[in-house]
């Protein structure tokens, strides 16, 4: 039954990746605005979810703490070279003015998202409300990543038509990463204790050095507050999905 959870939840996330064409739609500003909720909630949800599900729960099962926080800061690094040398940029904006290499782009989007695949299998694994509370937190931050995506094929020099085909096929990794993970932190308890803490690093990079960046960026006084507020929100969700897990 996880199993079935955790594939629903990775092919809605992989859908997410048509969404770019709403990019198209709505007025700049608009959508903007829009962005900058997701990307703060996306933020303190990751926040969230590092510090409150996976950490505790690796520390749990593992006999030697200081291991699990050296898989965290291994997590962090491996992040930080992906998006270095495959150039896997998070862009949050309906169209991103670098990014030449297209097809390169799909390549760094297709390995981020079999990442997410694998956490959500293993995030099942742990229980359905966690997996839950998971996804919830990768598809927030999916939605502003998922239109900058769109953005870069369609600058790059594709259709709009192409631009969704393979943005959606390079998101169909993801159902991928979710059986692999799913099935390895099922049968090994070392597969799921090296994860969660390498997801946790991960996730704690995405947050302070993609998503939180953004943030700084907003200069009206206003929406740089409700930014903080909906970043706490974010950080809060986690915190009752903990709740309600133990």
């Amino acid at each position: 039954m996880n199993l079935v959870w955790a594939l629903g939840a990775s092919i809605i996330v992989s859908l997410i990746s048509l969404i770019g064409i709403i990019s198209l739609l709505l007025k700049e500003n608009l959508l903007n605005e829009i962005l900058l909720l997701l990307i703060s909630f996306s933020a303190g949800a990751l926040i969230g979810g590092a510090f409150l599900h996976l950490i505790p729960e690796a520390v749990e099962k593992s006999t030697h703490n200081s291991e699990v926080y050296l898989f965290v800061i291994v997590g962090f690094i491996l992040f930080f070279i992906l998006e270095k040398y495959l150039h896997w940029r998070h862009c949050h904006k309906g169209k991103c003015e670098i990014h030449m290499f297209t097809y390169l782009n799909l390549v760094g989007d297709g390995v981020h998202n079999f990442i997410d695949g694998l956490i959500i299998g293993s995030a099942f694994v742990v229980n359905i409300n966690f997996g839950i509370a998971t996804s919830f937190a990768i598809i927030m931050h999916e939605i502003p990543q998922e239109i900058g995506d769109f953005g870069v094929l369609v600058y790059g020099g594709l259709s709009k038509n192409k631009a969704l085909f393979y943005n959606f096929l390079s998101a169909l990794t993801a159902v991928l990463g979710t059986v692999i993970g799913y099935v390895l932190a099922n049968t090994s308890g070392i597969f799921l204790k090296l994860l969660m803490p390498i997801a946790a690093g991960g996730f704690i990079y995405i947050a302070s050095c993609d998503l939180i960046p953004e943030l700084h960026k907003q200069q009206d006084i206003k929406k740089a507050t409700l930014a903080m507020l909906v970043f706490i929100l974010g950080v809060a969700f986690m915190y009752f999905a903990a709740l309600i897990h133990h």
